[in-house]
């Protein structure tokens, strides 16, 4: 059962959908959270209380891929390069659990005025 959830950063709204994954599944089940977020390059990602093991694990995203990161029980918001990337697209610092994708893509070009340190909300969409 897949879900629909919101990012609220600062003045900025967005809505990711997510895939039917298991881990997609743990964090609404986690919701409402908030947190402190951290830039690496054109990636926003944030602690969230969970732990997953490494499900499908890619490295190579989509610009507004969200993610998991296990090593670092971290979600991720991709929207440009990395300082990993090779190419145009996002590359994670080690393998991820996509668990959906930023509904607007146009809304992600906000992200790139977020700095380090930024609150974070994360909830289940209405």
């Amino acid at each position: 059962m897949a879900g629909k959830i919101e990012v609220i950063i600062k003045n900025h709204k967005f809505k990711v959908r997510l895939n039917d994954s298991k881990t997609s599944q743990k964090i609404l089940g986690i919701l409402p959270i908030t947190s402190y977020l951290n830039t690496w390059g054109n990636e926003i990602y944030f602690s969230v209380p969970m732990k997953a093991k490494l499900e499908n694990g890619i490295e190579t995203l989509d610009i507004g891929a969200v993610a998991f990161w296990p090593p670092g029980s971290a979600l991720c918001i991709f929207f440009g390069k990395t300082p990993a990337s090779a190419g145009e697209k996002p590359q994670a610092a080690s393998p991820v659990i996509v668990v959906g994708s930023v509904e607007d893509k146009k809304s992600l070009l906000a992200l790139k005025e977020i700095k380090s340190g930024e609150k974070i909300e994360v909830r289940i969409a209405k």
